[in-house]
């Protein structure tokens, strides 16, 4: 079943109501080229966020690119930003054009915002204050038309309190912040993200898994995601992989994932809104699931369990539609 459009904004999928409130931040902001800060956990999405952002505005048709400042030697990160000239160090041969140059009139995404050095942080300020930036070696500066959307997994506020980080530039930067919840704060989010990532890799992978469990659901949602998102997709394709059935059941989780929910399987229940009506079919609902899961199926035990008739039992079955 593909996921409701409703729960589909821009790629991102969800439903919980603080990204929901994120997609409504997106549609607000998209338009202007205010800085925005992105902060949340490794593995959250905050690049899927900032895509968004992106897509979402007048320079779609326009580069977005996307840049680790972690991942590139500080000795090559000023080149790649701001480019050189020719001759400005012994490899340079050719003038080479810097990523604020092939983001003109785009987007450019500064991922790992914490891990910039200082000595990069000082013409990072002056590109975004004066729209221009001087080329390695070069005399002459270039102007610029650059959204400049960052993201970080650390605590920039501390950084700046402990002189890491330019206090100027967090201010630069941090006009608009949006901060993406982590999994564990999202968990309605878990089952519309497996139902996505198995049809994505059935298409990958030429898979035919149909669906995955009550039970190994269940462990999904309880689980608490350190890896976040990333992790959730790491275990479905892991799990279809290893799947000898259509279905994926509990068996084929990860032995660390069992093992963390476990203790914490007499606490199915996750609240997601206030509303007693709903929450109470939903207790409901998965009170049937780990009765029948505990007696192996057997409806007549299980009702027993409930301390409930078997017809009212097999009525439930049905209307929540448990195990089939």
């Amino acid at each position: 079943m593909e996921s409701s459009p409703l729960y589909n904004f821009s790629k991102i999928i969800a439903r919980s109501n603080k990204m929901l409130a994120i997609f409504k931040t997106i549609q607000k902001i998209a338009n202007f080229k205010t800085s925005i800060l992105i902060t949340g956990e490794s593995g959250t999405g905050k690049e899927l966020i900032a895509k968004s952002i992106h897509d979402s505005s007048l320079r779609r048709d326009k580069p977005m690119i996307a840049v680790n400042c972690g991942g590139i030697p500080e000795t090559l990160l000023e080149s790649e930003l701001f480019g050189h000239a020719k001759g400005a160090f012994t490899d340079a041969h050719k003038v080479k054009k810097g990523l604020f140059e092939e983001a003109d009139e785009g987007t450019l995404f500064l991922d790992e915002m914490g891990e910039l050095p200082l000595s990069l942080q000082v013409k990072l300020l002056r590109a975004l204050q004066e729209d221009e930036i001087r080329p390695l070696g070069d005399s002459k500066t270039v102007q610029v038309d650059v959204r400049i959307i960052t993201a970080t997994a650390k605590n920039l506020g501390e950084m700046v309190n402990r002189g890491l980080f330019r206090e100027d530039l967090y201010y630069r930067i941090n006009v608009l912040t949006i901060e993406v919840p982590p999994l564990r704060e999202r968990r309605e989010d878990i089952p519309l993200l497996a139902e996505h990532f198995v049809q994505k890799y059935n298409n990958r992978l030429k898979l035919n898994t149909k669906e995955v469990s009550e039970d190994c659901l269940q462990r999904l949602i309880n689980y608490n995601w350190p890896g976040n998102v990333r992790e959730l997709e790491n275990v479905i394709e892991r799990s279809m992989v290893l799947s000898e059935h259509d279905v994926l059941t509990t068996e084929i989780l990860p032995p660390e994932l069992l093992r963390h929910t476990a203790a914490s399987n007499e606490d199915l229940f996750f609240w997601d809104e206030f509303s007693i009506k709903t929450n109470s079919k939903k207790l409901e609902k998965q009170l049937i699931t780990k009765a029948l899961s505990e007696t192996k199926g057997n409806k007549t035990k299980a009702s027993g369990l409930l301390e409930i008739s078997l017809p009212a039992l097999l009525y439930k079955i049905k209307e929540y539609q448990v195990g089939q």
